[in-house]
């Protein structure tokens, strides 16, 4: 049963971790990555799409993002949803490529965009904590119905606590890198 409560615990806790990650990857760094540009939905047909399911999207160099719709008629559409997002990207388009250049960025933006990062990682460690609760609940539960022994419940919690560390740190290390990315000139 603690092995359950436990497993349980670990799965939500990497989810908590890969939902940061996912997070970091939309703070924009002054280097160009397709993946700023996951964000971004486009109305097609009627729907909105992510972008890449209706455009290529390269890096040409360091600071500029080519985007090539698939369809002609989705240029202005994919030009247009760029804009639209809060990326603060100004697209540019040639033909049927649109190419999308990175900002250089200043001294203020980047300690924005550093803050933002450590908020989005505090909300990771504050999910991280609550999965903790949650699971040490769930053995207490088991304790006051008597499923388990004293020691069961402190072994258990222990295991939890070591994941919860676990998780923390993983946090801390990816938070770590994104704000060295974001210092990087």
């Amino acid at each position: 049963m603690i092995n359950d409560i436990k497993q349980d615990a670990e799965e939500r806790m990497q989810k908590s971790v890969q939902a940061a990650v996912e997070n970091f990857k939309k703070i924009r760094t002054g280097r160009a990555h397709p993946s700023i540009l996951d964000a971004v939905r486009v109305s097609y047909y009627g729907s909105d799409v992510p972008i890449s399911q209706v455009a290529n999207i390269n890096v040409e160099d360091a600071r500029t993002l080519s985007v090539v719709p698939w369809e002609r008629p989705m240029v202005p559409e994919v030009e247009k949803a760029i804009m639209k997002s809060d990326l603060g990207l100004n697209p540019s388009t040639a033909g049927n490529v649109i190419r999308v250049p990175m900002p250089a960025l200043t001294e203020e933006t980047r300690k924005g965009y550093i803050k933002q990062a450590r908020s989005e990682a505090e909300n990771a460690r504050v999910a991280v904590r609550n999965i903790r609760r949650d699971a040490n609940n769930d053995i207490k539960e088991l304790l006051k119905e008597k499923e388990i022994t004293e020691d069961d419940q402190r072994r258990g919690e222990d295991a939890i606590q070591k994941l919860t560390d676990k998780y923390i740190a993983d946090i801390e290390a990816h938070l770590q890198t994104k704000e060295t990315d974001l210092m990087e000139i």
